[in-house]
């Protein structure tokens, strides 16, 4: 690759994806010290790379304003850097970097004007783990992978969370739960969620319940602790993403569904119990903070992998279906969550706070 002196890794999906993009991020940092990398995402996905010291600076962009972002980018990094398949991304990069390197999909119809806009690509099909493919783009390009997930921070101190949480975080364990995935099927059941706090809370652990400030999301959650007689401390819609971060790395124990705050939580260090359902774990499986040395399998009942325990329900055979649920859209049930016992999830905190030390504290 040529000498870059500014470069620009454009990554236009989810949250999830943007927390995916930084080991390549980092080692876009390594090979090129001097350089000035930003960062191009979609507007609310930002916060997900607050803090990132490997970056300059963080450029957001809201849907429908092509022309206005290409006036603005044109011709202006040495390279860009595509971490996605999709046209837009593709395009952006083409007007953005006068060199390029980027993914591209396995089907020739879609790819082959995208192979010769790029210096170097790699084939990404859709079951390629995304970190897989950001590695071999890292090869192709001649740099070395570092494969540590970069996560956020607001640099919050221990004093700043007293006012927010109504307790000594310094002096008190407590356990994160997001209970409220971004999509309907990838949805615990509440019954399960109730018998987990009550039993962190037999154990001497706060519960503090984390998520998004969207409607329906904070709606969930309501419905959610209606039911329970467990005393929580609910700040779903009142962190920032980069601040959340701040929080798990502070906690003893995380649980959560498939959703980018499970990714988060692995990223942190945080003892992470991660509830999978019809997504393949090989694909999107939350990477450890000390990297995967191990893939994932596509199904067991329990799978560890450093600081993230992953449970699936193998008693169904359609596990995991890589569907969008039982009836195949985003507000449907999934029959596996409904049916993770409540008993299973519990095993796997306690195992999970007993490797980290975490039960021990006082």
């Amino acid at each position: 690759m040529p000498d870059a002196r500014t470069i620009l890794v454009i990554s236009l999906r989810f949250m999830g994806d943007v927390l995916l993009t930084t080991p390549l991020i980092r080692s876009l940092r390594s090979a090129y010290p001097l350089a000035d990398i930003d960062a191009l995402v979609f507007a609310g996905t930002e916060g997900v790379l607050e803090g990132n010291a490997d970056l300059r600076r963080v450029i957001a962009t809201e849907r429908g304003e092509e022309l206005r972002l290409w006036r603005q980018l044109w011709r202006r990094y040495d390279l860009a850097v595509v971490a996605e398949t999709a046209d837009r991304p593709h395009v952006v990069g083409w007007v953005a970097g006068k060199h390029r390197v980027g993914l591209v999909p396995a089907e020739r119809d879609k790819s082959w004007w995208k192979r010769l806009s790029l210096a170097h690509s790699v084939v990404s099909p859709r079951d390629l783990p995304r970190p897989v493919g950001y590695r071999k783009l890292a090869e192709v390009m001649g740099i070395a992978w570092k494969p540590e997930v970069v996560a956020p921070s607001a640099e919050m101190p221990a004093i700043a969370w007293r006012d927010v949480l109504g307790f000594d975080v310094e002096r008190e364990r407590f356990a994160v739960l997001h209970l409220a995935p971004r999509f309907r099927y990838k949805r615990w059941n509440t019954l399960g969620w109730h018998a987990l706090m009550a039993w962190l809370h037999g154990e001497g652990l706060r519960v503090v319940i984390t998520g998004g400030p969207a409607e329906d999301e904070r709606a969930y959650v309501r419905e959610v602790l209606a039911g329970v007689k467990t005393p929580v401390v609910d700040v779903c819609g009142r962190l920032r993403f980069a601040q959340t971060a701040d929080l798990l790395r502070r906690a003893a124990l995380f649980v959560g569904p498939d959703t980018a705050t499970t990714h988060l939580a692995a990223a942190c260090a945080t003892p992470t119990v991660a509830l999978f359902g019809p997504t393949d774990p090989r694909l999107w499986g939350p990477l450890p903070k000390i990297g995967l040395e191990q893939p994932y399998e596509k199904v067991l009942a329990l799978q560890v992998r450093g600081n993230v325990a992953l449970l699936q329900e193998p008693s169904l055979p359609c596990v995991p279906c890589q569907e969008e649920g039982c009836e195949k859209h985003r507000e449907s049930r999934s029959d596996c969550l409904d049916r993770m016992s409540a008993a299973r999830v519990i095993d796997a905190a306690r195992a999970a706070l007993s490797r980290s030390g975490a039960s021990a504290r006082s």
